[in-house]
């Protein structure tokens, strides 16, 4: 059967991006715009977004930052911390102000160290967040040194994710960045509760981990959870592709400036936020599956989240289409896209 050469979807949203602050907000923010109708828009600032408060200060910056003309909708999230405060989360859920809660191990990532130091020292609030029906997004490794960094999601899955679905019964989980075998295994074991979904980069769909040594150190391919053997890129796509409802689009768009990432210890993300559908639908391609990207990109999140689909249209159009060399930042600042500077088999073409 040969693969059509235009595709018209219900506008797709993001189920996780980074969009910064400050200067690097306005520079990344019109890619996410350009093609996602929503986002859900993580919470690892500098102080984190973990308060109401915060969040509406936030969503002000993110609203006044869109280029004129722009329908974009941010969807906050807080960010757990030992100390929240189970009865403020719960007045932003029911204010609208926050979509979700997202639960970072301290110092897993970018932007962590606040992050839980023991998920029991948050039981009360994940008990609200069961009792509310609050979504809880997952950074799904241990943070144990002892733990290889290749092996800390499974790891996580076993002794954190398992006993914490049993204990919360109720609770709504999003198990973000998925990355192994193990991850889409257990989601797809305890999918026919609803209480669970994942998103998948459209990174982890198209690299494995020896790309990142390819020729030398590719700092721009290091992210976090980091890139894993090819079985399971492979289980990933499979995963994504297979249009099951508990697997959907989340770029993990992550932009760090060019020198932040090309140093003595570099920050881990890949900015895909420059060209992300048309990498997504890259990975559909060589799937044969690009009848299914709808159903990840733009049906899938929306029931999870219980938000209505997207009535517009957009159109991607087989064409060549060039990712950017840079996107500049402020002076002396640039961001470098994954796949910089190099052609692609799709081109986003706007609105239907």
């Amino acid at each position: 059967m040969t693969a059509p050469d235009r595709l018209v979807l219900r506008r797709p949203d993001d189920w996780h991006v980074h969009l910064r602050d400050g200067a690097m907000l306005k520079a990344v923010l019109p890619f996410t715009a350009r093609q996602f109708g929503r986002a859900i828009v993580m919470p690892n600032l500098k102080p984190p977004v973990a308060a109401t408060a915060d969040a509406v200060a936030y969503r002000d910056r993110i609203l006044a930052a869109l280029p004129d003309g722009t329908s974009f909708t941010p969807l906050m999230t807080a960010y757990l911390t030992d100390g929240t405060d189970p009865a403020d989360l719960a007045r932003g859920f029911a204010e609208g102000v926050f979509t979700a809660a997202k639960l970072y191990p301290a110092n897993a990532t970018t932007n962590s160290a606040h992050g839980v130091t023991d998920i029991a020292r948050i039981a009360p609030v994940l008990e609200r967040m069961a009792e509310i029906g609050m979504p809880l997004l997952i950074h799904g490794e241990v943070t144990d040194g002892a733990v290889d960094i290749f092996d800390r999601e499974a790891v996580f899955i076993d002794t954190i994710l398992g006993p914490l679905l049993e204990r919360h019964p109720t609770l709504r989980v999003v198990f973000e960045h998925a990355t192994t075998a193990e991850a889409v295994a257990f989601v797809k074991t305890h999918a026919a509760s609803g209480r669970i979904g994942a998103t998948i980069t459209a990174h982890h769909l198209l690299i494995n981990r020896s790309h990142i040594f390819q020729g030398g150190i590719r700092p721009h391919l290091y992210c976090l959870p980091i890139a894993k053997r090819e079985k399971h890129r492979v289980a990933l796509v499979e995963a994504a592709t297979s249009g099951e409802g508990p697997f959907f689009l989340g770029t993990d768009t992550a932009p760090h400036t060019v020198a932040a990432k090309e140093t003595a210890c570099g920050c881990a993300g890949c900015f895909t936020a420059a060209n992300a559908l048309e990498l997504y639908a890259e990975a559909f391609e060589e799937a044969g599956a690009l009848d299914r990207l709808e159903a990840f990109a733009s049906l899938n999140g929306p029931r999870f989240y219980r938000l209505p689909v997207a009535e517009e249209r957009v159109v991607l159009e087989r064409r060549p289409s060039v990712t950017p060399d840079l996107v500049l930042v402020s002076e002396g600042d640039a961001v470098l896209p994954f796949r910089s500077g190099e052609t692609l088999r799709w081109s986003f073409a706007g609105p239907a």
